[in-house]
């Protein structure tokens, strides 16, 4: 373990603790003790990488995070170099993709929130192909993940004066699911395009299964922005979502969840995420 990505890892421990965070975690051993894997999860919040590391951490193994580029222009972007963490470009994403391949080739673990952003619905939205297609090209095991709770620290929205919302860092003992799931691979002939469509069926299964469980649903009566509307919260709906939800336009378009589209188109562009 490099001492930059341990001191992280201790550093996060002592965030969680000091906000009181319950963080559970269900199927780290879905992740290989050794040899490459693609953790691709859903995104809620701004904090996930923090979250989506622990399983990995658990097995051992240090996840180098696919990220938007802009991340790098704070001060935090010589560390995310250090530790080995991707920057996307959404208007360049060969980069990022030749990148995430050479990490995969070398044994590593790559994280991606193929989403590419944070669903304004809580809803798992149009996803990118990159996952699949790195999966294709380089053998390595895709392994579906959820996470819950932490919309709550610190994710988008609008407040009542049209504004993004900042960090809630009070300490409230909010619990934090991470639920990984069995991995599959991707066969060298696969349709990236099905096998994206696939993948946002499990995500939405894994996600609805956290959203549902009786700690992360709202009190009666309780007015909760941060809880999907489809299950009794008070977020925007998908329809409502769509024109805050901003996706690259070669992203597969959801046949999955609440008023879910049209099915996504049958060509397979190039890998691009």
């Amino acid at each position: 373990m490099s001492l930059l990505y341990g001191a992280t890892i201790r550093a996060s421990r002592a965030a969680f603790r000091f906000l009181r965070l319950d963080v559970r975690t269900e199927g780290a051993e879905h992740v290989p003790a050794e040899g490459p894997a693609i953790v691709v999860s859903t995104h809620a919040s701004y904090l996930d990488f923090l979250f989506l590391g622990v399983p990995a951490v658990e097995r051992g193994r240090l996840p180098r995070f696919l990220c938007r580029e802009p991340i790098w222009d704070t001060p935090a972007g010589g560390l995310l170099d250090r530790m080995q963490h991707v920057p996307v470009d959404r208007d360049a994403p060969a980069a990022a993709y030749l990148r995430a391949r050479r990490l995969l080739r070398e044994g590593e673990v790559v994280g991606i929130f193929p989403e590419a952003g944070i669903s304004y619905s809580y809803t798992v939205r149009s996803l990118m192909r990159g996952a699949a297609a790195l999966a294709r090209e380089t053998g390595a095991p895709v392994v579906p993940a959820a996470m819950w709770g932490a919309q709550r620290i610190w994710t988008v929205g609008r407040t009542p004066w049209g504004t993004e919302p900042g960090p809630d860092w009070s300490r409230h003992g909010r619990v934090v699911d991470i639920r990984l799931d069995a991995p599959f691979t991707v066969g060298p002939q696969a349709d990236l395009t099905e096998v994206t469509v696939e993948l946002g069926h499990r995500l939405t299964a894994l996600l609805e299964e956290l959203q549902q469980r009786p700690h992360h649903r709202p009190r009666p009566g309780e007015h909760a922005p941060w809880h999907p509307a489809h299950l009794g919260g008070h977020a925007l709906t998908r329809e409502q979502a769509r024109d805050l939800d901003v996706v690259p336009r070669r992203a597969v378009r959801p046949t999955w969840g609440p008023a879910a589209g049209p099915p996504a188109g049958p060509s397979s562009p190039p890998p691009d995420r």
